[in-house]
């Protein structure tokens, strides 16, 4: 979190590249960060988005004693999406609905600038919880109302139940929160269970999704579809990483802008991303689609288009690179060379 006053402190990732000279993507890489004694992030650990204490940053090079941070907690103190959730008493997940309240909405800091990431004062969230109806400050829908809920509250209201009872029966969830136990609450839970499942393989590789989901607490007749979901999520987020890696690569070589990949569903199973190449490259962006591999798009705005089932093949569109996932010096050689790539797919 960052403390109460220490607003002006903070450096993101990409300031500390600065800092030290290298490129963001140079800097992803090599990790100093993660050397000996290098001072801890003051984001919370499960952050996509780091942030460092620039006070402490300088003591640790200039090799100076790393100056202590406030660890008492502070109305004033400004809390991340699971800092926020943790104070308010449910799921990260949960907080994505909540966050939309006025009553919260209104007060969110982006850290740290325009375009940064949000963040809520203590104040604010210990007001909104206190405000919260239900079982006294903080409670909720009681059990067995039968009150339909929206959509897009779903599936952060099981989790809620999930975090209290990891046991919990599909009956049970079908009752407190009004919804049908076909699929709704069988998909829900399947789906929350298997991410967890995933988070904990991913924390301790020695584990098979079918060990975490004991070490979980789930019930035996939820595993195997449980473990499914997370080999899947695993699979994705191995896909996610190594459409990153290339990203970086692309944009140290300058040949792309720096982005953080973001994937795209097409269907039931595959995936795709884009990564916007910088003015003056051959294409405006690369498309990675999971059956088809690194091809160059027509449009900047949207560089995926629509899912026709079959692979695009239109002026202006190169297949690059040999198979699914090949390195990016093989993707930076053939942007160089437009003699290189295909029509049609070569995966």
């Amino acid at each position: 979190m960052i403390r109460a006053g220490r607003l002006q402190y903070v450096q993101t990732m990409a300031d500390l590249a600065a800092q030290q000279g290298v490129s963001l993507g140079t800097f992803r890489n090599k990790k100093p960060y993660a050397q000996e004694g290098y001072p801890a992030p003051i984001s919370s650990p499960t952050s996509r988005a780091l942030l460092w204490d620039s006070e402490q940053i300088a003591a640790f090079h200039a090799g100076e004693p790393i100056p202590a941070l406030p660890e008492l907690d502070d109305d004033e103190d400004l809390l991340d999406r699971h800092e926020a959730a943790a104070e308010l008493g449910v799921a990260p997940a949960s907080w994505n609905k909540y966050k939309s309240d006025p009553k919260l909405a209104e007060h969110v800091v982006l850290v740290p600038g325009q375009d940064g990431t949000e963040h809520w004062p203590r104040h604010v969230v210990r007001a909104y919880k206190a405000s919260r109806p239900g079982r006294g400050a903080g409670g909720g829908r009681r059990t067995g109302s039968g009150d339909m809920i929206p959509r897009d509250e779903t599936l952060p209201r099981i989790a809620e139940l999930l975090d209290d009872n990891p046991a919990i029966t599909l009956t049970e969830v079908a009752d407190t929160l009004g919804i049908t136990k076909f699929p709704t609450a069988q998909a829900g839970l399947a789906l929350l269970r298997g991410r967890r499942i995933a988070d904990l393989v991913e924390a301790e590789p020695g584990l098979t999704p079918i060990d975490a989901a004991e070490r979980l607490g789930y019930p035996t007749i939820t595993h195997r579809g449980a473990a499914t979901i997370a080999e899947a999520e695993l699979r994705a987020r191995g896909t996610r990483l190594y459409l990153q890696q290339v990203a970086d690569a692309l944009a140290e070589a300058g040949v792309a802008e720096s982005v953080q990949v973001a994937t795209r569903r097409l269907d039931d199973e595959h995936l795709a991303a884009a990564v916007p190449l910088a003015i003056g490259q051959s294409a405006p962006a690369l498309v990675w689609d999971e059956r088809y591999g690194w091809r160059t798009a027509t449009s900047r705005r949207h560089p995926i288009g629509k899912d026709t089932g079959a692979a695009p093949e239109r002026e202006g569109i190169r297949y690059i690179g040999h198979g699914i996932h090949p390195e990016s010096a093989e993707l930076l050689e053939a942007l160089a060379d437009g003699r290189k790539g295909t029509k049609r797919p070569n995966a």
